[in-house]
């Protein structure tokens, strides 16, 4: 286990600034996932750590050593990539230790590496199966099984689960969770799936556009975001983000009054004094939609998605502001219908409707 520091670390590809000057503090055991959306520098950022790319400026530490430069086989990192990349002629045993026979390991210490990884991964019975032998999900565990034989400081995972189906991604998730509980290892996983992240981390890295938006734990982001941007992409479905302008500022109260929606008002609590008209933009979780809350709006119904144990309602999707809301079990409301939905002020956000930060 190592910690893992990176200090204004950037990467240029030419003129292309890909990379900001990124500062993260990684502590050891911790499992950090990178999260943003296509483009943003995840995936770059983790083959940085990697030493895959080569920084342009900045630095890099993993444990109490400055690995900047340092060539990748000699960094203490092991890295599981999207695609599983198994050698299709050699045995479960023999791509779990190849890595270890490249580099002049005898016999008898690579095999108790190998049954000491598939012990781990529940590979015992498929050592000596060939990869096409293998389902989706199995072949994943032995890309993962050829990064724990090597006993890394650091493991990275660059969206090991995309190739696979829905039922898998689950069950690998909580594989991928139960080792790094059993190894305590620190670990760094870059996905585009922010369920995958909430369910997989004690940290969450929110990047956009090759900057750091916000880092914090999983619970930390959902409820306390800096700005619209990780407000809207921390929680599935997203949360609601409606224009509006202030009307007062009373006794710590932001009177807020909603675009599109026949002059709808909210009392937003926040210690910050907003002047009257500063255009702000209201976050509303679809799950903290309650009838008993003091703000109400009126929509029309325009798709409802029952999904089971829990329904969702779509309004305004031709406005500037569509509207998704978690309904109760239960529920009355009817597609192509007017009704009237609530929510709890308090359980509001408030961003800058110029620079999307929140206002506190």
């Amino acid at each position: 286990m190592a910690d893992v520091v990176l200090r204004k670390l950037k990467k240029s590809f030419g003129s292309v600034d890909v990379i900001h000057g990124v500062d993260l503090d990684i502590t050891s055991g911790d499992f950090v996932v990178f999260v943003g959306p296509s483009g943003c520098g995840k995936s770059t950022l983790l083959r940085l750590v990697a030493g895959l790319e080569e920084a342009t400026s900045g630095q890099l530490f993993i444990g109490e050593s400055d690995v900047t430069y340092v060539d990748p086989a000699e960094r203490g990192v092991a890295m599981v990539f999207q695609s599983y990349a198994l050698y299709p002629h050699m045995s479960v045993r023999e791509n779990m230790g190849f890595g270890l026979k490249m580099t002049g390991h005898d016999k008898s210490f690579i095999d108790e590496r190998v049954n000491k990884a598939a012990k781990i991964l529940h590979l015992d019975p498929l050592l000596d199966r060939k990869p096409k032998q293998l389902s989706g999900g199995q072949r994943q565990r032995v890309a993962i099984g050829r990064s724990i034989v090597r006993e890394p400081k650091v493991f990275l995972f660059d969206e090991p689960l995309s190739n696979l189906d829905a039922e898998l991604r689950v069950q690998m998730r909580l594989e991928i969770a139960k080792l790094h509980s059993e190894l305590g290892a620190t670990m760094i996983y870059v996905t585009h799936d922010q369920v995958e992240a909430m369910t997989l981390a004690d940290k969450i890295v929110v990047l956009r556009a090759g900057n750091v938006e916000q880092f914090g734990s999983p619970l930390e982001l959902y409820s306390n975001p800096d700005n619209a941007f990780v407000g809207g992409f921390i929680g599935s479905p997203k949360m609601n983000q409606l224009n509006g302008v202030v009307s007062s500022y009373t006794k710590g109260n932001a009177n807020i009054v909603l675009d599109g929606y026949d002059g709808a008002k909210a009392a937003v609590p926040v210690s910050t004094k907003l002047a009257k008209g500063q255009k702000v933009k209201l976050g509303i979780r679809p799950e903290h939609f309650d009838a008993k809350g003091a703000a109400k709006l009126k929509v029309t119904i325009d798709v409802i998605e029952d999904l089971g144990g829990t329904s969702f309602a779509y309004a305004g999707g031709d406005s500037k502001d569509p509207l998704t809301i978690q309904l109760p079990e239960g529920h009355k409301v009817a597609e192509g219908k007017a009704t009237s939905v609530a929510f709890d002020p308090a359980r509001a956000f408030l961003f800058d409707a110029d620079t999307d930060l929140r206002i506190r």
